[in-house]
C-alpha cells in the first residue's frame, strides 16, 4: 500500500490518526482524573469512568490500524538527519507510545474482565477476556495505573522533544506531522 504524499511529510492518515489519537489520549486521561472530583458510587463518577474504558477501547482499535498504517509505510526522514542517540531515543519513545495506546487498553480490558464487570463500548458489551478472578484484577489495576501515569512523562517528552526540534534545532521533525493547507 503506496500511501505518501510527499517524501518530506507523513501521509494525510498517519497525521490525522496521530491527531485524533492526541485528543483521545487527553480525553481518556482527563476522565480518568475528573472522577476524582465526585464521591465514590456517584453517577458522574461512573460516568466518566465508563467513558475511560470506552475511549481507551476506542484507542487499542485506532492504535491498532494505526500500527499497521506506520508499518506499511515510509517514514520520511528527519533533515537534517539526527545523531544516532536521539534516532534510538526516538524509537525507544515511539515503542512505549504504541505499547500505552495497545497494551494499557487491554489491561483495562483484561481488569474489567477479572473483576467480572461489564465492558462497555458504545452501546456494547464487550466479552471477558478472562474468567473472574478478584486479586488478579487487583494486580491488572496496579500495572495498569502505573504505566497509564509513566505515560504522562512520555507523552510529555514526545512534545517537548517535537518542539525542541522545532524551535532549538530546527528541523523538519515536528513538520513531518503538521497538517498543511492545500495551495
Amino acid at each position: 500500500m503506496t500511501t505518501h504524499t510527499s517524501t518530506q511529510q507523513y501521509h494525510k492518515v498517519s497525521i490525522a490518526l496521530h491527531w485524533l489519537m492526541l485528543v483521545l489520549m487527553i480525553a481518556v486521561y482527563a476522565c480518568i482524573e475528573l472522577r476524582e472530583l465526585y464521591p465514590k458510587g456517584s453517577d458522574i463518577r461512573e460516568n466518566f469512568k465508563t467513558w475511560h474504558f470506552m475511549m481507551g477501547l476506542l484507542i487499542l482499535g485506532l492504535a491498532s490500524f494505526r500500527l499497521i498504517v506506520r508499518i506499511s509505510q515510509a517514514t520520511p526522514p528527519i533533515l537534517p538527519t539526527p545523531p544516532k542517540w536521539q534516532t534510538g531515543l526516538a524509537h525507544l519513545v515511539h515503542t512505549f507510545l504504541y505499547i500505552l495506546m495497545i497494551a494499557v487498553p487491554i489491561g483495562g480490558w483484561l481488569m474489567l474482565s477479572a473483576a467480572g464487570k461489564p465492558i462497555p463500548f458504545f452501546g456494547l458489551s464487550l466479552p471477558a477476556l478472562i474468567e473472574e478472578n478478584k486479586d488478579l484484577a487487583k494486580t491488572i489495576k496496579k500495572i495498569h495505573t502505573t504505566v497509564g501515569e509513566i505515560g504522562y512523562y512520555v507523552i510529555a517528552l514526545h512534545a517537548v522533544a517535537a518542539l525542541f526540534h522545532h524551535y532549538i534545532i530546527k528541523d523538519n521533525t515536528l513538520q513531518r506531522m503538521l497538517p498543511t493547507k492545500k495551495s
